[in-house]
């Protein structure tokens, strides 16, 4: 089990960072984009059609090789899912989050004392540890840092109803969807959407624009170009060709999908997912990359771009959205 960011292991969190608690959190302005949802039951969705198309990249050795996948026709939020309605589904089950449990030190022998308290990783930058090899440096992990104290103790929800939920572990996506009525994502659904459903999409990898990621050097400077240090509230940018939101940046997503390096095309039920850079770790698939992905680091700003994630852990950069199965269409009368 890793308890930091992806691909960070949270020994090395621990060593390098320590187990500081909030610093002061940033101001947020209460903010509402033309296509926020505003309330706080399950969000809008937007039908995707059945195709086919060249799934995958080649930026990153674990995006290829490209292969034909097909799809058949589904439905996906219009938007990732808010912290508005995440606190609706809280409220009626009395769900408590991952990053808010308390870690058996009997299943993970040897971590520190405050490692096993309930917390989260939390992205924040400090010069003064900054080692350009080791992402660990501008990752902390925060007791007491959940979905509803985004920063740690001291933080909150103020003025946050609206953005992506985030510190949402896997069985947290996956128990908001059941109670929503609906399921998440597998990878080659998620991507197509990404895709607008267009099989002549294309790969490019220039820094998008109408996306919240970060302009300047990573992780030293984000010049905030796109609007935005940090989240945005759901639907601020511009919606793709089917008219979903925030696909590419803001905050990552999780897919239902184990990770593996090589992609297979099925999956054993209960695969825990495997990833060389964290070994003996059940890991799942995110997409889409967040605010934090730059052209000089993680450019998985790209619909075929994926990441391993530790499946008992969030972060502060990691949200998810939730499909249904389309309906069939009734048959046509005979006669």
């Amino acid at each position: 089990m890793t308890r930091a960011g992806p691909g960070i292991s949270l020994a090395a969190v621990v060593a390098l960072a320590g187990l500081g608690g909030c610093t002061t959190p940033p101001p947020v302005t209460p903010a509402v984009c033309p296509a926020t949802p505003t309330t706080d039951g399950p969000g809008a969705m937007v039908s995707v059609p059945a195709g086919a198309f060249l799934m995958g990249d080649d930026v990153y050795a674990d995006e290829g090789p490209r292969r034909q996948e097909t799809v058949a026709a589904f439905r996906i939020d219009a938007t990732e899912v808010t912290n508005a309605q995440f606190a609706r589904f809280v409220a009626e089950t009395g769900y408590v989050t991952v990053a808010e449990q308390p870690v058996d030190p009997a299943l993970y022998p040897g971590l520190p004392a405050g490692a096993v308290q309930p917390g989260s990783a939390v992205f924040r930058f400090d010069d003064g540890r900054f080692d350009p090899r080791n992402a660990a440096t501008w990752w902390v992990f925060v007791p007491g840092a959940s979905w509803r104290h985004p920063e740690g103790p001291g933080s909150d929800l103020k003025g946050r109803d609206f953005l992506p939920v985030i510190h949402i572990a896997l069985a947290d996506a996956q128990a908001y969807a059941r109670w929503a009525g609906r399921r998440l994502p597998t990878e080659i659904e998620w991507e197509w959407a990404a895709r607008s459903a267009d099989p002549d999409a294309g790969n490019p990898d220039r820094q998008p624009t109408e996306a919240n990621t970060w302009q300047g050097v990573f992780p030293v400077l984000d010049e905030g170009g796109d609007g935005y240090k940090g989240a945005a509230p759901a639907g601020c940018f511009t919606a793709n060709g089917l008219g979903v939101h925030d696909m590419i940046g803001n905050v990552w997503e999780w897919t239902a999908d184990p990770y593996r390096p090589d992609r297979p095309t099925g999956f054993a039920s209960g695969d825990p997912g495997a990833d060389p850079r964290q070994p003996g770790v059940p890991v799942g698939v995110i997409k889409g990359g967040s605010y934090l992905c730059a052209p000089n680091y993680c450019m998985r700003y790209r619909p075929g771009a994926r990441q391993a994630q530790d499946l008992t852990l969030g972060a502060s950069h990691v949200g998810f959205r939730t499909v249904a199965t389309e309906p069939e269409a009734p048959a046509a009368p005979s006669g």
